[in-house]
């Protein structure tokens, strides 16, 4: 790219082409008071000039910010900006690895980098960008599956960044980030996802629930081991529950009696 602008840039305007702007360059001295207004540009610091004289590129670089003079008839010029713009990427209807069709969209900043190249090159780059985006979008996302498309945005928007940087390159123009927006599924696949997660939560629920109940029942087979050791151990239990009852504040009471003392009269 490098060597064939330069050439072009270099290039000789050829006698009849010098010959005109010796011509305009007599004419523009001679009616100087006149002529200033219209060979004297201005730039912000935000631009630059690419200036065409006789529709060839006058030098390697582009010219600015500040003042600048051109030739009236036989110079022109365009404004590049160079500020970074951004762009939302329009929902892409997109279908994923394991053939599941999500919607998702996503945003661009840009800038140019090279002002020559981005004028020469290409005829509207902001334009070309952004139907790269979309393209390069589709592309990305249709090599992912579903989880992948959910859980490594970052990924995907670093690998995006990357292709487009590459292609935008000839262009003159740096793509500095990309961001994954949002990725919409279809309404029963949500409902579906949704159901999924709700019975793994009530599962692991059930799992959580029988371990409590397992741990509670060894406790209990090794509180009943320790009582039976010792008979006064039974008693004091007993004794303790009838403090936290009366620490409530409650009138009931509760006597508790050896099945032994019953089962005669349970046998009657």
């Amino acid at each position: 790219m490098d060597g064939y602008f330069g050439a072009e840039r270099t290039g000789s305007l050829g006698c009849c082409g010098w010959f005109i702007v010796i011509l305009v360059g007599l004419f523009t001295v001679c009616l100087f008071p006149f002529t200033i207004w219209f060979c004297l540009k201005i730039v912000q610091e935000y631009e630059r000039a690419v200036i065409f004289r006789l529709g060839r590129i006058t030098d390697r670089r582009a010219k600015g910010p500040g003042i600048f003079f051109i030739l009236p008839c036989t110079d022109s010029f365009i404004k590049v900006d160079l500020r970074t713009v951004s762009f939302d990427i329009p929902p892409q209807e997109i279908l994923t690895k394991d053939s599941v069709t999500v919607s998702v969209d996503g945003v661009v900043y840009f800038r140019v980098n090279d002002p020559i190249a981005s004028v020469a090159n290409v005829s509207n780059a902001d334009f070309a960008t952004r139907l790269l985006a979309q393209t390069t979008l589709r592309n990305v996302l249709g090599t992912k599956n579903l989880a992948e498309v959910l859980s490594d945005r970052e990924g995907i928007a670093h690998s995006m960044q990357s292709n487009l940087d590459e292609a935008t390159d000839n262009w003159g123009i740096k793509v500095e980030r990309v961001e994954i927006k949002d990725v919409k599924l279809p309404h029963q696949l949500q409902r579906a996802m949704a159901a999924e997660a709700e019975a793994a939560r009530e599962a692991r629920a059930k799992v959580i629930a029988a371990e409590g109940e397992m741990n509670a029942s060894r406790a209990l087979k090794e509180a009943s081991l320790v009582i039976a050791e010792s008979p006064s151990a039974l008693q004091l239990r007993y004794l303790q529950t009838l403090n936290t009852i009366a620490a409530e504040k409650n009138s009931t009471i509760i006597f508790p009696l050896p099945m032994d003392l019953i089962s005669p009269f349970i046998r009657k």
